[in-house]
């Protein structure tokens, strides 16, 4: 039993936000390194993000398809402690950075998570969102009832979470970690502290 559900807010670009999101008990901040996302950061921007948070807590770097040298680069400019890969990344290339990395899955009807999961057995966890065109959940929930049990990595679960369904959303998944972005937004990109605060309260509610 998981007693505690950790907690990953994703594409923070300012380090206020990334501030906020550590004084309310998030554990992990995600960023974006995939241009075509509105919350796509700079190296630059990542540093001053990085340079501004606290011991133990989790620095995660998202990539959609990118390149060995893109990751490196990054890797080298900015003190990520997690990968993070979205798109349609094999398993070798993922571990070929020797770095704790989790992978991603949008689920859909018919595709077999399990399957999906032991074909990344170097992964730390498997992050779940929902399926839309394109990368990302689209700040949607899918089909929680498409988790099958047995899962061989910890689960993450992602995709249309706010404050009014994470309290739901982990009273029933049980996920080890929960990962927000859109949910937590005054616009995109940019970080609301109130709704950071109630999203986290949400989670801390489910956990009691």
């Amino acid at each position: 039993m998981n007693s505690r559900t950790r907690i990953k807010v994703c594409g923070i670009t300012r380090p206020e936000d990334a501030r906020a999101a550590v004084e309310f008990g998030a554990d992990a901040l995600g960023l974006v390194f995939y241009a075509p996302s509105p919350r796509c950061v700079t190296v630059e921007q990542a540093w001053e993000i990085a340079r501004i948070v606290p011991p133990f807590i989790t620095l995660v770097g998202l990539f959609v398809n990118e390149t060995k040298l893109t990751v490196r680069r990054v890797m080298e400019a900015v003190p990520i402690q997690l990968l993070q890969f979205h798109g349609d990344e094999e398993e070798s290339f993922c571990r070929s950075f020797h770095a704790p990395y989790i992978k991603a899955a949008r689920v859909r009807p018919g595709l077999d998570l399990v399957k999906y999961a032991e074909s990344y057995p170097s992964a730390q966890g498997l992050l779940l969102d929902a399926y839309v065109e394109g990368y990302g959940g689209g700040g949607k929930p899918f089909d929680w009832s498409l988790i099958p049990p047995g899962l061989p990595l910890p689960l993450i679960l992602s995709g249309g979470l706010d404050a009014d369904n994470v309290t739901e959303a982990v009273r029933r998944v049980r996920p080890w970690a929960v990962d927000v972005s859109s949910g937590v937004e005054a616009a995109k990109g940019i970080k609301d502290a109130g709704k950071i605060a109630a999203f986290i309260a949400g989670v801390k509610h489910a956990d009691v």
